[in-house]
């Protein structure tokens, strides 16, 4: 298993380790051990899973506040996605900043997304399935999300006009979202 650092501090993206041959694969997707060895000491409580039936699904920027912000272990296990990850810690040298990644079922990467980052992910392919973990259960009080086409954030989304949900429609832009994150530095 590889551990790699990324432009936003705490974010990581990890390659765990693939055995392969004529039959397919296996992955150890987690290992609370191995993962305490790079440095990584979350203790999850949930699992979450969802599938994307079309490409162009976004699912868009979350988030949940202090006290019930989660840390999430993100990957994805069947199809593709474009994973986007913003730092909006007040504070942050990098806050506002945004990162993506190609998360698939054949490279088997994850990000690991700490607290005091807004989260989404757009699919690629039709069927992708998403799964991570998090280390606070969901709290619909402290539910919060930021507008997936905030002018200010320029993510580069690989679709114009994505499939969103209702609530994802309607997240407000960073400069106006309710966040209590400060940077810890």
């Amino acid at each position: 298993m590889n551990v790699y650092g990324t432009k936003l501090p705490g974010l990581k993206l990890i390659e765990p380790a693939i055995h392969g041959d004529h039959r397919g694969f296996f992955v150890e997707s987690y290992n609370e051990v191995r993962y305490v060895q790079m440095g990584i000491t979350t203790k999850f409580v949930q699992d979450n899973h969802s599938l994307s039936v079309e490409a162009g699904v976004l699912r868009g920027l979350h988030y949940q506040m202090n006290p019930k912000a989660q840390t999430k272990l993100v990957r994805c296990t069947a199809g593709a996605i474009y994973d986007v990850v913003v730092d909006i810690r007040k504070g942050s040298p990098t806050f506002g900043q945004w990162q993506g990644f190609i998360l698939s079922a054949t490279n088997h990467r994850q990000l690991l997304v700490p607290k005091g980052f807004a989260h989404g992910f757009c699919t690629l392919v039709p069927n992708s399935e998403v799964q991570y973990k998090v280390d606070e259960f969901y709290s619909a009080e402290h539910d919060r999300g930021i507008a997936w086409n905030d002018p200010a954030l320029g993510i580069d989304w690989p679709v114009r006009k994505p499939v969103l949900s209702d609530k994802d429609g309607k997240h407000p832009i960073l400069a106006d979202a309710d966040i209590n994150f400060a940077f810890e530095g």
